[in-house]
């Protein structure tokens, strides 16, 4: 009896050897063949960062006053006055909050403060140019205090050229001559 069970159990592994051989094999085969596919990427749609400019730009342009809005247009950047007189900043995107005093041009501080796309929309983590103007800009006229005194305060230079904000203070003198001089 021991016998015949024992000369059945090797007829039954007899048969299912080529059956089990065959599901690793075919097992084998499928993932072979899905590690020699590339993974699945969406197409990179080369518009959507020019689409979410220029989306940025006209939420921006319906917040900030004329003034502003043209500053930016024209130069690129925006001038923010302190909340007391005597000094002002320079908002650049993606590019430390700059501040200086208007009656001098000397100036004082770089105050680094970073608005990420949270959605995760646009590529990388980086707002649109006119989105972060637009949340530095908010940020300072809301609650200038908390911001400056939340942000990373450094001394001019460590991530904007001196000489390149002297030639914007320059820009911008001119550009306010020429709009005062310009019949409205």
């Amino acid at each position: 009896m021991l016998l015949t069970v024992l000369a059945l159990s090797l007829v039954a592994l007899a048969l299912a050897v080529p059956t089990i051989a065959g599901r690793i094999s075919t097992a084998r085969e499928r993932r072979a063949k899905n590690a020699k596919r590339p993974p699945r990427r969406m197409l990179a749609d080369p518009g959507r960062d020019r689409r979410a400019e220029q989306r940025a730009r006209e939420l921006l342009r319906s917040c900030v006053n004329d003034e502003e809005w043209s500053m930016y247009r024209d130069l690129g950047f925006i001038r923010v006055r302190g909340s007391t007189p005597g000094y002002a900043y320079l908002i650049y995107p993606h590019k430390p909050v700059v501040a200086y005093m208007p009656d001098t041009g000397r100036l004082l501080n770089e105050y680094c403060v970073e608005f990420p796309d949270m959605s995760g929309a646009i590529a990388g983590s980086r707002l649109p140019d006119s989105d972060d103007i637009l949340a530095k800009w908010m940020a300072l006229t809301g609650d200038e205090r908390r911001l400056i005194r939340t942000a990373n305060m450094h001394l001019p230079g460590r991530q904007v050229d001196p000489g390149r904000v002297r030639r914007d203070l320059w820009r911008l003198a001119q550009w306010e001559r020429e709009r005062s001089s310009a019949p409205s």
